[in-house]
């Protein structure tokens, strides 16, 4: 056992050293290497596996389109085979977004409940009677149970079209890549047997393989989504973007069951003697509240503002925003407006802030098809005490291209 623990030792948690040997892991699998070997050989060298670590290999080993559904089927199941009880991700256990009633993790858990209940306590109990008697009487209570069960489009549709494509924001393709392929398998399973009992000749096994091949898929996609899907989206989204799926996830309805209550992230807002009309005198000028919102929306850059309590308090609205906001943001802490992985940052820099160890904090990224030059500036009063923070975004490539001396008009 020693041995095994050393060998752990050797690889710590998303280390690149860690990441080659699960490629190397899954690499075999994909090879056709027996799963339980490759079990074996991941527990003596691994033993657990983070949400992030998953995703990476999700994208390493996406599967060509042209290989049939079943080979991805089955090496899916053999990566759940690998995966299943070996899943820490310390993060999500923090958060409990599945205790926010309409939240949409809470949501989909909700319906994932209800879809077992159906399985186990209805779908399965009328099986046995089916296996015993295969009565009109008991076909049409498992037709019943299957009509149902097809309800379950309404879950798979939402996290398609709402939750894959903010994965795929944040680089993560593997869900929209695979697991939507295993949906639309299940799908046609549920529709198989929907068939062998609308037209019921007799066959009782036929009926019985599809009945129990149905509920075992649908079980297994339950455990990948609660252990890896729901996690890896809650350590990736933010708030505003949970915000934008519950709103639109009515416009595809629910499985089952529905949101436990309308979900309000709370919002922080000003007193309204805060709020005032006409004109803004300021030591160096007066404008108008019209003025001061039309040249700070035409300046060619992005600025955000968050108070002392760390509430975004107001963002220009530029033509060309090179991260988008949205109105919701208003009112929110701006922890609650970046992904859970890359709080950590944000609460650093502004505990550096708040102390006064720094004034100011620069960052430069390639985002899409812009060179982005991203500044955060400590605003302070006129006794130096901490007010907030100002984030102040701009696209220099066209800076960067600049040469020689422009002297007259265009």
């Amino acid at each position: 056992m020693s041995e095994i623990i050393n060998n752990r030792e050797q690889f710590t948690i998303n280390s690149p050293e860690r990441l080659e040997m699960l490629r190397k892991i899954f690499k075999d699998l994909h090879n056709g290497k027996n799963v339980h070997e490759v079990r074996a050989h991941f527990d003596a060298f691994i033993g657990k596996i983070t949400i992030e670590e998953i995703s990476q290999l999700s994208n390493d080993f996406l599967e060509d389109e042209g290989i049939p559904i079943t080979e991805v089927h089955d090496l899916y199941a053999n990566h759940m085979e690998i995966f299943k009880g070996a899943i820490e991700n310390e993060d999500y256990k923090t958060q409990h977004p599945e205790d926010q009633p309409g939240h949409p993790i809470h949501t989909f858990i909700l319906e994932n409940k209800e879809i077992d209940k159906l399985l186990q306590s209805k779908l399965q109990v009328d099986l046995e009677r089916f296996e015993n008697e295969d009565s009109a009487e008991n076909v049409y209570l498992l037709l019943e149970d299957i009509n149902l069960l097809l309800d379950i489009d309404k879950h798979y549709s939402r996290k398609e079209n709402l939750v894959f494509p903010y994965l795929e924001k944040y680089g993560i393709f593997g869900p929209s890549k695979n697991m939507w392929r295993i949906d639309d398998y299940i799908r046609d399973a549920i529709k198989l047997a929907k068939v062998k009992l609308k037209d019921y000749n007799g066959d009782k096994q036929a009926v019985f393989e599809a009945a129990n091949f149905t509920i075992d898929e649908v079980s297994a996609m339950i455990y990948r989504e609660e252990n890896i899907l729901f996690p890896m989206a809650l350590n990736n989204l933010t708030e505003d973007e949970w915000v934008k799926i519950a709103h639109e996830s009515d416009e595809i309805g629910f499985c089952l069951t529905g949101p436990a209550a309308e979900w309000m992230p709370e919002r922080k807002g000003l007193d309204e003697k805060a709020i005032s009309e006409g004109y803004i005198k300021m030591e160096t000028g007066i404008l108008s509240l019209k003025q001061l919102e039309l040249f700070l929306n035409h300046l060619p850059v992005d600025i955000t503002f968050i108070d002392h309590d760390d509430v975004v308090r107001y963002f220009s609205h530029g033509k060309e925003r090179i991260f988008a906001r949205t109105k919701a943001v208003i009112g929110r802490t701006v922890q609650n407006c970046h992904p859970p992985r890359s709080v950590h940052v944000v609460e650093e820099l502004l505990a550096d802030f708040k102390s006064g160890q720094k004034d100011c904090e620069d960052f430069w990224i390639k985002f899409r098809d812009k060179y982005v030059y991203i500044r955060y500036f400590a605003v302070r009063d006129e006794n130096g005490k901490y007010i907030g923070t100002l984030e102040f975004t701009q696209n220099i490539d066209p800076i960067q291209s600049i040469e020689g001396e422009k002297r007259i008009l265009s």
